[in-house]
C-alpha cells in the first residue's frame, strides 16, 4: 500500500496555488498561476450567497425605482415608461459582480498587471475564458478537493 500524507484536521491553509489554463482566442493555451484564498465549502456557499444576495438587492431596488417611475407618472397624466436595459448596462454588471468575486478568491497572480481592481477588470473584459475558468477552477479545489495543476 503507498503511503501518502497524514491528514491533520484543523488546520486549515491560508492559502493555495494553482497553475489555470485557458483557450485562447487563436486556439492556443494561455496559463497563468494564482494563489487562492483558502475557504471550506461552507465559506464559499456563504460567499456565493453573499454575493447572490447582493444582485437580488440590487435588482430589487431597480424594480423599486421603476415602479415609483410609473406611478409618478400616472399621478402626473404622463406616458408610463417603459423599463429596459442595454445590452451595456447588462455586461457592466454581470462584470462588476465578477471583478468581486475574482477579488474575493485570489490573493495573488503572476500576470504583468498588478493584481488590483483595475487589472481584474481588465482580465474580465479581455479574457472572459480565463475568468470561466478561474471560476471553475476554484469551486472544484474547494467542492472537489483538487488542488493538483489545471494544465
Amino acid at each position: 500500500m503507498a503511503k501518502g500524507t497524514k491528514i491533520v484536521l484543523g488546520k486549515r491553509p491560508k492559502n493555495f496555488k494553482k497553475e489555470v489554463s485557458c483557450k485562447m482566442l487563436d486556439g492556443s493555451a494561455g496559463c497563468m498561476e494564482v494563489t487562492y484564498k483558502y475557504r471550506t465549502r461552507k465559506e464559499l456557499a456563504e460567499l456565493t450567497d453573499d454575493l447572490q444576495a447582493r444582485l437580488k438587492d440590487e435588482a430589487n431596488a431597480e424594480i423599486e425605482r421603476f415602479k415609483a417611475a410609473m406611478e409618478k407618472a400616472k399621478a402626473d397624466g404622463e406616458k408610463i415608461p417603459e423599463f429596459t436595459l442595454t445590452q451595456t448596462e447588462i455586461v457592466n454588471r454581470q462584470s462588476a459582480i465578477t471583478v468581486e468575486y475574482i477579488l474575493a478568491i485570489v490573493e495573488e497572480w503572476n500576470l504583468d498587471a498588478p493584481f488590483d481592481k483595475d487589472g481584474v477588470t481588465e482580465l474580465v473584459d479581455t479574457l472572459p475564458a480565463m475568468v470561466e475558468a478561474l471560476k471553475d477552477d476554484y469551486r472544484a479545489a474547494i467542492n472537489e478537493g483538487r488542488l493538483g495543476n489545471s494544465v
